[in-house]
């Protein structure tokens, strides 16, 4: 049974490594080995980009966006200025790329990102934004691959499309034999509870819209289909 400390980054207990500082939870880490080797065979050089995050990580990407530290993206991936924004605002426009602290899915030790380092050109920086994986983009071959294959082994996108809450993640895979139990699971209440003396940017308005936040940007994925 997964644990609202593992559920909101605040435990490690659930993770095995997967390759240097990478850690999924070991079932995924096996299913992921599969893939990865499956993805060999076709000629791709599957890695992951990002695995587990924890809280505090977490909650430092989402503070230094709302603060304007790190730059916010708008929905077509173009940097934007939050400064004129409201709480509200400022929240929602996050959300659409990044989750609020202890509400990531890669907090659970089932998701990641994934690239191909062979397929990026020289001198060029991996950025996760939808065109590198989309059609004339570097990764856009393994984009196909991953689409026909993936399920076989358990993995699948729970952002494959703009639902009108995240935007769409062509990178972002879900191991889901373990990542359905953390979507049952995970509630508003174990993120208030997790929030609980903790320095988060814009929790007055976040804590009221609880509720429609949920709904919006963390129960609104694509299904599965295995």
């Amino acid at each position: 049974m997964i644990t609202p400390e593992m559920l909101t980054g605040q435990s490690t207990e659930h993770l095995a490594c997967l390759s240097g500082n990478h850690r999924l939870q070991p079932a995924a880490v096996s299913a992921f080995f599969e893939l990865q080797t499956a993805a060999k065979l076709a000629g791709f050089n599957l890695q992951p980009a990002s695995t587990f995050r924890d809280f505090a990580r977490q909650r430092a990407i989402w503070n230094e966006k709302f603060s304007g530290i790190r730059q916010v993206m708008d929905a077509q991936s173009q940097p934007m200025d939050i400064s004129t924004l409201g709480n509200g605002e400022r929240c929602c426009a996050i959300l659409r790329w990044s989750a609020m602290p202890g509400a990531s899915r890669h907090h659970w030790g089932t998701d990641l990102d994934i690239y191909d380092p062979d397929l990026l050109p020289e001198g060029q920086k991996l950025q996760l934004e939808p065109w590198e994986y989309q059609e004339n983009g570097y990764f856009y071959q393994l984009t196909l691959w991953l689409t026909a294959n993936m399920s076989k082994y358990g993995f699948y996108r729970p952002f494959h499309h703009d639902r009108g809450g995240v935007a769409a993640e062509p990178w972002h895979l879900s191991y889901y034999p373990l990542a359905q139990e953390a979507e049952r699971l995970l509630t508003p209440e174990i993120l208030l509870s997790a929030w609980e003396n903790q320095d988060i940017a814009g929790y007055d308005w976040l804590s009221q819209h609880i509720e429609s936040i949920f709904e919006r940007y963390i129960t609104n994925i694509d299904g599965v289909c295995l």
